[in-house]
C-alpha cells in the first residue's frame, strides 16, 4: 500500500525505517516538525538521503563557510562560478572559461573497486558538464594500504581500471593525479577525482527551475536497482577490516551512455533549449528536484510513474533514492520541448517529460494517483542539520611533535648515501607509476601537452593562440598528521608550485578533505585546522576556492585515515608551446636548485622508508617566496631560458634527481653544497625547484632570480653517460637506478 501525504496525516504513530536509513532521533523529530506530521516513506527516504553527510555537509559547514574569507577573484579577475553552484567557472582570457572541481567516491570504490571508481569518474564528469562546458581531461588522487597487503591486491587493481575504462571509454585523457600508499588507508581506499572542462562565457548554465509551465525532462539512462543510497548513505557510514558489503548499493556505470549523454547536452545547450539543469549523483531524483526546486522561483510537480525503469519492480522511495549513473534533468520551456527531444533520439538518448515548474513554494510528487511527496524543497536541500561538532587538539600531538626526525641517525658516507637513495626510490610511495598511469589514455583528443608523470597535466585550450590551463593535485597526509594546519598549506604550495613549475600561472583550487570519523573531536579538530590552513594560504597566495568536496567517516574500525587535504591547483598558460617539461634535456646542460635547503627531515620519505618514523613538526612554507618562485618559473618559460623543471617534494632533492634523469635516460654530474649531505639529498625543504638549462641562458637565468630574491646554487651539470654522479659520495648508473624504481607495482600486481 502506497504510503500517501493524507495516510501519513491521518497514521502519524506508524513505526518508520529512520534509523536504517542514517537518521538521528533529533534529525527525525525535526522533520516532522518541519511538516507538521510524520514523513510519508518517500519523503522520509528524501529527507535521509540529502541530509546525509555526503549531500548536506551538516558536519563541515560551518567551518567551510571560513572559505568566503578568501573572496571571488583570481590573478585573472573574478570568478564567474563558486562555491554554490555544481563547479567553479574561471575566466582564463578572450572569452574562454574554464569549469574544474574534484571529488571523493571511496566508500563506493572500497565495496566495488571497479564500478566505484568508475561511477566517480563518471559522476565528476557530469557536474562539470551541467556548467555548460564541454569536459577535456580527468585526473585521480588515489590513496591505497599497504602495497603488499592482501586488500591492497584486490582494490588497486579494480579501481585503476574502473578510473581508466570509464575515462578512456569517454574519450577524456587522464592528465596527473597521484598514488599514495599508507596503512591507515588499508580498508578505506581514497578516490578522488577531479575533471575539468572548457566553455565560453556566453555558455555557462546554472542549477535552477524557473518560469511556470516550464517543462522537466529527466533524459539519459533509465533508473535501476542498483545504487540506491549509493554514495549519500556508504559515504556516511564506517567499515570494519573484512572485507567489502553493501554491493547494491554501488552504482553500474556505462560509460557509452554517458558519452552520448555529453554530445546530447553540448548540442541542447549550443541550440539554447535548456532554461536549467542538474546532474543526478549522490541522491539522484531526490536531489536533482530538490535542489532545481528550492533554487528556483517556484515549486514543482513530479510525476514517479513517469520515470523510466530498468526494474519495474522498483518501490517509489526506491526511485527516488536511486542513484543510477548517466542521467541528467532540465528545465525547458514548452516551445522548446519538441526539439529537445528531437535532439535526445538523435543520439539515442531516453527522455521524458515528468513534471512541470508550478507556482509557490512547494515540491510535489505524485505516484498512481496519490500524492507521496509534500514539501518546501529548501528544507530538503539547503536547511538541513548543521553541526558545530565539538573538537580539540589531541592530547597526544606534543609528544609526536617532540619526536623529531632531525635526531634519528643517518648516513654520512658515500656508499650508505647511494644506498639509500636506491632504498627510497623502489619504496612504493617513490616508486615508478607507469603500470597505473598506462592504463590511462593521456593523449585522447590531442590538446593533451603534458601529462603523467610530468608535474603537472597541461591542456591546450585555444588551437589559435595557444592558450591552456595546467593542472597539478598534492597532499602529502603525513605532514597533515604532524600539523593539519601546516599540512594543508603545504598541500596546497606543492600544487601551486607544480603549475607554476610548467610554466603556467597558478590561479584558482579546488579541494578534496577526507578525514576520518567527524563525531571524534580530534579529527574534527584537524578538520577545523585543514579549513584554516587553506584559508590563509589561499589569501596568502590569492587563490580563491571554487568548491570541492569533504569526504567523512574514512576509517576502518576506529583507526581514522591521515588527514587528507587533497588540493588541486589550476593554472592558465598565454601560450603552450612556452611550457616547460620536467626531465633533463640536453647533455652540458648547468643544473641548478632554486630555494634554500634546510634540516626538514620530520614527515619525510627518508624518515618514514628508513626509519619507519612518523614526528616532529612539518617544514613551514613561505607564501612570500612560493609567489615569487612561481613568478620566476612563469618569466622563464616565458622568455625559454629553462630546458626543465622539476619541483623537490617528496624524497628531495634524491628523488627529483632520479626523476629528471630517468625522463629520457641522461645522466647527472654533480656536487653538493659543503655540509651534511644526508640532508642536502632527503631533506624535504619546501619552494625548492630543480632546473637544467643552457649555458648562454646561465646570466639572464640569474638574475631573473636575484630580481626576485630567490637563492640560486649550481649543483653541475646533464651528462650522457647514463650516471647519477654525486662528486665525493657516490656514482649509480641509471640502469641500477631504473632497476630499482620500476620494480615493486609490477611486482605486487603479480606482473
Amino acid at each position: 500500500m502506497v504510503d500517501t501525504v493524507s495516510s501519513a496525516a491521518a497514521n502519524p504513530d506508524t513505526e518508520q525505517p529512520w534509523a536504517e536509513l542514517g537518521l538521528k532521533a533529533d534529525e527525525y523529530a525535526r522533520i516532522r516538525e518541519i511538516l507538521g506530521r510524520r514523513p510519508t516513506s518517500c519523503e522520509l527516504a528524501m529527507y535521509s538521503v540529502m541530509w546525509s553527510e555526503h549531500c548536506s555537509y551538516k558536519s563541515s559547514k560551518v567551518h567551510l563557510a571560513k572559505f568566503a574569507e578568501v573572496g571571488k577573484d583570481t590573478p585573472r579577475g573574478p570568478l564567474l562560478a563558486g562555491i554554490g553552484e555544481q563547479a567553479g567557472v574561471v575566466d582564463i582570457g578572450g572569452d574562454w572559461a574554464v569549469t574544474f572541481k574534484i571529488e571523493s567516491h571511496n566508500h563506493p570504490s572500497y565495496v566495488e573497486p571497479y564500478q566505484g571508481a568508475a561511477t566517480g569518474v563518471g559522476g565528476i564528469v557530469r557536474d562539470i558538464l551541467a556548467m555548460g562546458a564541454r569536459p577535456i581531461g580527468v585526473m585521480d588522487p588515489l590513496r591505497f594500504g599497504p602495497l603488499d597487503a592482501p586488500d591492497t591486491a584486490r582494490v588497486l587493481p579494480g579501481i585503476v581500471a574502473g578510473v581508466g575504462g570509464y575515462g578512456n571509454c569517454l574519450g577524456l585523457p587522464n592528465i596527473g593525479g597521484e598514488v599514495v600508499f599508507d596503512p591507515t588507508y588499508y580498508g578505506n581506499p581514497l578516490v578522488n577525482a577531479l575533471c575539468v572542462g572548457v566553455l565560453k562565457h556566453d555558455d555557462l548554465h546554472l542549477a535552477f527551475a524557473r518560469g511556470t509551465g516550464n517543462k522537466v525532462i529527466l533524459y539519459g539512462a533509465a533508473t535501476g536497482g542498483d545504487g540506491i543510497g549509493g554514495a549519500s548513505i556508504l559515504a556516511s557510514e564506517t567499515f570494519d577490516a573484512d572485507g567489502p558489503a553493501k554491493r547494491p548499493s554501488v552504482q553500474v556505470g556505462d560509460p557509452f551512455m554517458e558519452k552520448l549523454l555529453i554530445e546530447c547536452t553540448l548540442e541542447l545547450f549550443a541550440e539554447e533549449l535548456i532554461s536549467g539543469i542538474q546532474d543526478l549523483g549522490a541522491a539522484g531524483l531526490s536531489c536533482a528536484t530538490s535542489e532545481l526546486a528550492s533554487a528556483g522561483d517556484g515549486g514543482m510537480h513530479v510525476t514517479l510513474d513517469l520515470v523510466p525503469l530498468r526494474d519495474s519492480t522498483l518501490a517509489p522511495e526506491e526511485i527516488l533514492m536511486s542513484e543510477s549513473q548517466e542521467r541528467m534533468m532540465a528545465v525547458v520551456e514548452p516551445q522548446h520541448v519538441d526539439r529537445f527531444m528531437e535532439i535526445c533520439a538523435k543520439w539515442d538518448v531516453l527522455a521524458t517529460v515528468v513534471g512541470e515548474v508550478t507556482d509557490g513554494d512547494r515540491l510535489i510528487i505524485e505516484w498512481r494517483g496519490e500524492v507521496v511527496v509534500d514539501v518546501d524543497p529548501a528544507t530538503v536541500a539547503h536547511e538541513g542539520p548543521v553541526y558545530d561538532r565539538p573538537y580539540h587538539r589531541p592530547v597526544w600531538l606534543d609528544e609526536l611533535n617532540a619526536n623529531s626526525a632531525n635526531a634519528l641517525p643517518r648516513p654520512f658516507e658515500g656508499a650508505e648515501l647511494g644506498a639509500t637513495l636506491l632504498r627510497l626510490v623502489g619504496s612504493p610511495n617513490l616508486c615508478d607509476k607507469s603500470w597505473i598511469t598506462d592504463q590511462y589514455d593521456r593523449y585522447v583528443r590531442g590538446n593533451s601537452v603534458l601529462a603523467q608523470p610530468e608535474d603537472s597535466g597541461m591542456l591546450r585550450i585555444d588551437e589559435e593562440t595557444g592558450l591552456g590551463v595546467a593542472l597539478a593535485t598534492d597532499c602529502n597526509a603525513r605532514f597533515a598528521y604532524l600539523n593539519p594546519y601546516l599540512g594543508a598549506q603545504l598541500a596546497l604550495c606543492e600544487a601551486y608550485r607544480n603549475v607554476a613549475t610548467s610554466g603556467a600561472d597558478p590561479v584558482a583550487i579546488t579541494d578534496c578533505l577526507n578525514f576520518g570519523n567527524p563525531e571524534d573531536p580530534e579529527v574534527m579538530w584537524q578538520f577545523s585546522e585543514a579549513i584554516l590552513g587553506l584559508v590563509d594560504g589561499c589569501k596568502a597566495l590569492g587563490t580563491p576556492v571554487t568548491g570541492g568536496n569533504v569526504s567523512f567517516y574514512n576509517q576502518t574500525g576506529e583507526a581514522n585515515i591521515l588527514p587528507t587535504p587533497v588540493v588541486g591547483v589550476l593554472g592558465v598558460i598565454d601560450d603552450v608551446a612556452d611550457r616547460t617539461p620536467m626531465g633533463f634535456a640536453f647533455e652540458g646542460d648547468a643544473v641548478f636548485v632554486i630555494g634554500e635547503t634546510r634540516e626538514d627531515l620530520s614527515g619525510s620519505a627518508w624518515a618514514d622508508v628508513m626509519h619507519q618514523h612518523l614526528g616532529g613538526m612539518p617544514p613551514v612554507p613561505d607564501f612570500d617566496h612560493e609567489q615569487r618562485l612561481g613568478r620566476v618559473l612563469v618569466a622563464a618559460a616565458k622568455r625559454h631560458l629553462l630546458s626543465s623543471a622539476h619541483d623537490l617534494a617528496d624524497g628531495g632533492l634524491s628523488q627529483a634527481l632520479v626523476e629528471s634523469c630517468l625522463r629520457k635516460n641522461l645522466g647527472v654530474s654533480l656536487t653538493l653544497p659543503e655540509g651534511d649531505w644526508c640532508v642536502q639529498l632527503f631533506s624535504e625543504t619546501p619552494g625548492r625547484v630543480l632546473v637544467s638549462l643552457r649555458a648562454s641562458s646561465v646570466a639572464e637565468f640569474s638574475a631573473l632570480c636575484a630580481e626576485q630574491g630567490l637563492p640560486l646554487t649550481r649543483l653541475g651539470e646533464v651528462t650522457g653517460n647514463a650516471d647519477l654522479e654525486v662528486h665525493g659520495a657516490f656514482t649509480l648508473t641509471l640502469a641500477e637506478i631504473r632497476s630499482h624504481w620500476a620494480a615493486p607495482l609490477p611486482a605486487a600486481m603479480g606482473h
